[in-house]
C-alpha cells in the first residue's frame, strides 16, 4: 500500500522558531464568518480575557469545537490572541523533554495562564517517531514531567511511526511497536486523556485483525485525523477521505476531530492542495464550514482542529 499523501506534522514544527503574527479576524467556532467586511494584519490589541468563568480544575475542561496545534510556544500572547480572536478553544501545545528544567516551561506557564484567563483548554503536544522504540523513555522523560506541572488537561501525541525507514522494510513491526506505544502511555497516563493524530489513510493500513484508525481509537480517548485538503467536497475533498475516520469513531464510541493545514508545503500539486497557505482567511472559512455542515449531525464529529497557529496567523483577508 503507497500511503495518501498526508505531510507530517512534526517535520513541520522545525519552521515554527519565529514568533507568531497577531491574530486576525474573528471567527466562530465551526462555523463561516457570515458577513465580514474588513481585518487587520496588525496584532491584536482585544482583551485576552472573557466573562466566562473557568472550571474549577484544569481537569474539568471540555474539549472544544475547534483546536489549534502550538509548536511554537515562543509568544504566548500572540497565540491566545489568535485563538480567541478565531474561535479556537483548545490549544495542543508542544512540551520538550524533561520540560521541569527546561526554558520553555516559563512560556507555557504564561500561555496556559492566558489561556486559563480566556477560557481555554491546553493539552500537552509531544511525538516522535522514534517513540514506539522506547516507550519507557517517552513515560518518564516526556508524559510524567509534562503532567506533574499541573499545566494540562490532557495529552496529545503525533508520534508519526510512518517517516520511519522500517515502516518500509517491517510495516507490520512497527505497526505492533507503535500500538504498545499507545498501550503505555495511557496506563502511564492516568485520569489525563490521550489522543492522538492519525493521517486518513490508516484506514488502509491492518493492525490485529483490523485497522491502524480502529486500533488507534481503541487506544485512546479521540483522534485528530490529517485530512489535509483544500477543499471540503469531492472525491478527493477533506469530507471524503476523513469519513472512514468519522464512521470508525461513531462505531467505536470515540471523537473524530478533522485537522486542516496552513503551512507552506510546497509548489507542487500534491502538496498545495493539502494546505490552504496562499488562501484567504474568507476562503479557508467557506471549505471548514463545508465539513462542518457535512458531520454535524455525526455523533463521534468532535470538530476542527488546525495546523498549525504560525501559519494559521498568516492567512488572512
Amino acid at each position: 500500500m503507497t500511503p495518501r499523501t498526508a505531510r507530517p506534522l512534526r517535520l513541520l514544527a522545525i519552521v515554527a522558531t519565529v514568533a507568531i503574527l497577531g491574530a486576525v479576524g474573528a471567527t466562530a467556532a465551526g462555523a463561516a464568518p457570515a458577513g465580514k467586511t474588513s481585518r487587520t494584519t496588525a496584532r491584536a490589541t482585544a482583551p485576552l480575557t472573557r466573562t466566562t468563568t473557568a472550571p474549577a480544575s484544569r481537569a474539568d475542561r471540555p474539549a472544544a469545537p475547534r483546536a489549534m496545534w502550538v509548536w511554537d510556544t515562543s509568544d504566548p500572547a500572540a497565540v491566545v490572541t489568535l485563538a480567541t480572536s478565531r474561535g479556537i478553544g483548545q490549544l495542543y501545545a508542544a512540551v520538550p523533554p524533561s520540560v521541569g528544567s527546561s526554558p520553555q516551561l516559563a512560556q507555557l506557564r504564561r500561555l496556559v495562564e492566558l489561556a486559563d484567563a480566556a477560557g481555554l483548554r491546553v493539552d500537552a503536544l509531544g511525538g516522535d517517531p522514534g517513540w514506539v522504540d522506547n516507550p519507557t523513555w517517552v513515560v518518564n522523560n516526556w508524559l510524567k514531567p509534562a503532567l506533574a506541572t499541573g499545566l494540562f488537561t490532557g495529552v496529545h501525541v503525533d508520534i508519526e511511526p510512518y517517516t520511519t525507514s522500517a515502516w518500509t522494510t517491517n510495516r507490520a513491526a512497527v505497526v505492533k511497536r507503535y500500538l504498545s506505544t499507545l498501550d503505555t502511555l495511557r496506563t502511564a497516563a492516568g485520569a489525563a486523556p490521550i489522543e492522538a493524530d492519525i493521517p486518513f489513510w490508516y484506514d488502509e493500513v491492518a493492525a490485529n485483525g483490523s485497522t491502524l484508525d480502529r486500533e488507534t481509537m481503541r487506544r485512546t480517548a479521540a483522534v485528530t485525523v490529517m485530512a489535509y485538503r483544500n477543499l471540503a467536497d469531492g472525491v478527493d475533498g477533506s469530507i471524503a477521505v476523513s469519513a472512514n475516520e468519522i464512521r470508525a469513531g461513531v462505531e467505536l464510541g470515540r471523537p473524530v476531530r478533522v485537522g486542516q493545514e496552513t503551512t507552506y508545503l510546497g509548489t507542487d500539486p500534491t502538496e498545495v492542495k493539502q494546505t490552504f497557505f496562499g488562501q484567504s482567511l474568507t476562503q479557508m472559512e467557506s471549505q471548514l464550514s463545508r465539513i462542518t455542515a457535512a458531520y454535524r449531525g455525526s455523533a463521534s464529529f468532535a470538530g476542527l482542529a488546525i495546523h498549525d497557529a504560525k501559519g494559521y496567523a498568516a492567512v488572512t483577508g
